[in-house]
Order: C-alpha cells, then sequence, then structure tokens
C-alpha cells in the first residue's frame, strides 16, 4: 500500500535522515518548514533516492492559518497517511531568564503548533483506518532540569499529548510513536556545552523506522538513554535540587 508522509520541521539533521530513509524505501514525502530553499533541495536529493513523491511544503508551527492547506494536500494523496513531527526551537534558558517572552514562542514551535496540526490529521488517519504518527520529543522532557527546564516543561507537555493521541488512534488501527532523544548532532545542538554520546542523525532515522515498523510506544534514542533518565528521574528531589544537570 502507498505510503505518504508529511514531515514538520523537514530542515533538521534529523527529519532530513529519515527523510532519506523513507525515499530509499519508495515512499512519499512531503517535506513540510520554513525554509523553502533547502526544503527543495531535500526533495530533490529524495527523489533521487527513490521517493514515490516528493515536495516542498510551507509550514510554520505559529501559523496555524495554513494547516489546512498542508493538510487538503494529504488528503489527495491516496493509501496511508503518516507523520513525523520535528518542529520545534530550543532558546537558552539563560537568554528565556533574561526574557520571558520567548516562552510563548518556544511552547508554540515545541507543543501547541504540532499539537493542533496533528488534531487536525487524526480525522483522516481514523477515516482511513490506519497510519503513523512519529512525535520528536526529547530526553530534557523527563524531568526538569536547571539547564532547559522551560523547554523540558514544553517538550513534557508534548510527550502527555501524543499518549492520549496514542490511545485515541489506536481504536481506529492507527498507531503514535514518541521518540526520546538524547544529544543528536544537529544546529539545534551545535556548540552546546556539557554534550557527550552524542549521536549521528542517521542512527536516530534508524531507530525511527525500526520503532515504527514494530509498532512500539515509545523509545530513546540512542537506547542507552533510557537508563540514563531512568537514573535521573529516580534521583532525590533534595538531592536533584543542588545538582547542576
Amino acid at each position: 500500500m502507498k505510503e505518504t508522509w508529511i514531515i514538520l520541521g523537514a530542515s533538521s539533521a534529523m527529519a532530513r535522515a529519515l527523510a532519506r530513509q523513507l525515499s530509499e524505501e519508495g515512499a512519499a514525502v512531503l517535506l513540510a518548514g520554513r525554509d523553502m530553499a533547502d526544503l527543495e533541495a531535500t526533495a530533490a536529493d529524495c527523489r533521487n533516492r527513490g521517493a514515490l513523491l516528493a515536495e516542498a511544503v510551507a509550514f510554520d508551527a505559529r501559523e496555524p492559518k495554513g494547516f489546512e492547506a498542508i493538510i487538503a494536500r494529504m488528503e489527495a494523496e491516496e493509501g496511508t497517511l503518516n507523520a513525523a513531527v520535528f518542529a520545534g526551537s530550543m532558546p537558552a534558558q539563560d537568554k528565556i531568564d533574561e526574557d520571558p517572552s520567548l516562552i510563548a514562542g518556544l511552547v508554540e514551535d515545541n507543543f501547541v503548533g504540532p499539537a493542533r496540526f496533528l488534531q487536525m490529521l487524526a480525522p483522516l488517519i481514523e477515516a482511513r483506518g490506519g497510519g503513523t504518527v512519529v512525535g520528536v520529543g526529547s530526553v530534557a522532557g523527563d524531568r526538569g532540569r536547571i539547564g532547559n527546564y522551560v523547554y523540558g516543561a514544553a517538550k513534557a507537555a508534548f510527550h502527555t499529548y501524543l499518549s492520549g493521541l496514542r490511545n485515541r488512534l489506536t481504536r481506529a488501527g492507527g498507531h503514535v510513536v514518541t521518540v526520546k532523544p538524547g544529544f543528536v548532532d544537529t544546529a539545534m545542538t551545535w556548540g552546546l556545552p556539557g554534550l557527550f554520546l552524542v549521536a549521528p542523525p542517521e542512527a536516530v532515522a534508524e531507530d525511527i523506522l525500526k520503532a515504527v515498523r514494530k509498532k512500539r510506544n515509545v523509545i530513546y534514542t540512542p537506547f542507552f538513554w533510557r537508563y540514563i533518565m531512568l537514573i535521573i528521574r529516580h534521583i532525590p528531589e533534595p538531592i536533584f535540587k543542588k545538582m547542576k544537570i
């Protein structure tokens, strides 16, 4: 059966890696984001790799007026409709401390915009009796940490939303995979201090596709972040609030 994927935030390194791997499998990919020149270049690459269709689509998480046109574009495609959400932003916590107004845009990029789009897409997935949503969150959403607690809060909200959406779509034959990456070699993490065990985007994309095929519910990628975050989540609060992690 034909598979069509909408990839939100398709200019990110992880999204680009996933689009390439889907293209090699012969899927149709709609690459959504703000940088149209970059998306057009990725679309050409995807067509060369065997994509049934590769098309750039304008998407801005803060401009919901544009969502209906994307939903209509997807509805025009036959077969299974799927979505992978990589859209997001991560201003430095110290910048947010200086200017709290940055919180609104961060929450819009990481939670409100993606959730609103997926709410619009969900009825199409239900109507077709199947389809997959991949929501890319972050290990930062597992516990509030001094270095990025506002970003982590937005990702935690997205994780909770995806859990509820999974509960809903399962009843119609759909599925939702929550992805919690650790440190990945992307533009968002370049130059950040304290990074370790940084994963290549291609490895993350491979983990995502395996999770989709196996209908996994929640994955950490690379896998060892499950154990790192298990430890972090269980540090007693009196100790944790004194730590700088």
